[in-house]
């Protein structure tokens, strides 16, 4: 990924928070509703619109029009009442459309700036504790960056469970850049390692009668060479600190054309000194901060 463009995930995760709250915060109007779909395959999408796209703290755009649109198919493949609770695949797409430099009005004249294609397999375990592996190859239809592929390992804790309307979700991920043959190619941070990033974060939230609240926070570090800085070569631990805000509103409860939701939220990231660099302005000013705004529309099926 280019320096323009590698930093964009916290979209992703904030969606599919959104999509678990949304799951879990629903009027029980729409709870008692019949399910249209009460089988094994569950779809998921959405479409939000964003003021900027960052990338666990590197820039990829922050003017013009940036829409996110994304599908999943979710398949659950077992569960049990021993040690081994459930197993579940997901595969999936998330895409960024730029109008601004990185877009339609950059070098490219193409709008299509990001598509990535996911792999998840899932476990579930007594106690609400979940793993999750992960691999994504994250590519650039208007070739801004190169491929990018990763395989990431996710533990977390449902606590819905005990807290009731309550939740907190901590969880820890683990991430390893594959195949760069070469400094600056198939790297978020472009540098001239491959990287490993680690993430630890919660999800807290609370269900109420009309809408749900979820605060997720999380940081973002360096295991390995993930935020190298372009000045100094120097790979720093800290990349950045997040905290934000989303609100989820159903709409009508669940019908036969699945559940639907509206969904906006703002997020602040406090960056480190390599993400300073890389989120600098054009007349060279460092940037230690970052504030997002999105809202969107998703469904589940």
């Amino acid at each position: 990924m280019s320096l323009t463009r590698s930093a964009r995930r916290y979209g992703f995760l904030l969606m599919a928070t959104v999509a678990v709250v949304v799951c879990l915060a629903a009027p029980a109007a729409a709870q008692d509703a019949a399910d249209p779909n009460p089988g094994a395959i569950t779809i998921t999408g959405a479409i939000d619109f964003t003021n900027a796209y960052m990338f666990r703290g590197i820039r990829q755009e922050r003017s013009g029009l940036i829409t996110w649109p994304y599908f999943d198919l979710g398949l659950a493949l077992y569960s049990g009442d021993g040690g081994l609770k459930s197993v579940g695949v997901n595969i999936g797409t998330w895409n960024s459309l730029h109008t601004d430099g990185t877009g339609s009005d950059g070098p490219s004249g193409k709008l299509w700036y990001e598509s990535d294609f996911y792999a998840v397999l899932g476990l579930g375990f007594g106690g609400g504790v979940t793993l999750g592996t992960t691999y994504t190859a994250y590519t650039s239809p208007n070739n801004m960056f190169s491929t990018v592929k990763e395989i990431a390992f996710k533990v977390g804790v449902d606590d819905s469970k005990y807290l009731g309307k309550a939740t907190v979700k901590p969880y820890f991920l683990i991430a390893q850049e594959l195949d760069v043959e070469s400094a600056g190619q198939g790297q978020a941070d472009a540098g001239a390692e491959a990287g490993t990033y680690v993430e630890i974060g919660a999800a807290p939230g609370i269900s109420l009668a009309k809408a749900s609240i979820a605060v997720p926070i999380k940081v973002g570090l360096s295991a390995s060479n993930y935020y190298e800085n372009p000045l100094t070569g120097e790979d720093s631990k800290f990349g950045y600190f997040s905290i934000a805000g989303v609100v989820t509103v159903p709409l009508g409860g669940t019908t036969k054309f699945g559940s639907w939701n509206v969904h906006g939220g703002v997020e602040y990231q406090r960056l480190g000194d390599t993400l300073k660099v890389f989120n600098r302005d054009a007349d060279g000013t460092l940037k230690d901060n970052q504030v997002i705004g999105s809202v969107g529309i998703g469904f589940s099926y």
